[in-house]
């Protein structure tokens, strides 16, 4: 299965709560925290959430 690697490039502060906790479940806390998870819906749907503060690249 794919992994996806998502990278935090902006501050929660300022975003709405849904925001700052699909960042949290995602396990990023500060920016340029980075992790890798594998490719399902719930984790592609927590991205969605934050699309504006992260970036995603996909791993093999």
């Amino acid at each position: 299965m794919a992994k996806l690697k998502v990278t935090q490039k902006k501050s929660e502060i300022g975003g709405k709560q849904n925001q700052r906790d699909s960042l949290r479940s995602l396990g990023l806390k500060r920016i340029n925290d980075v992790v890798v998870h594998e490719d399902r819906p719930e984790i592609r749907g927590m991205i969605n959430v934050v699309r504006h503060l992260v970036t995603v690249e996909e791993v093999d």
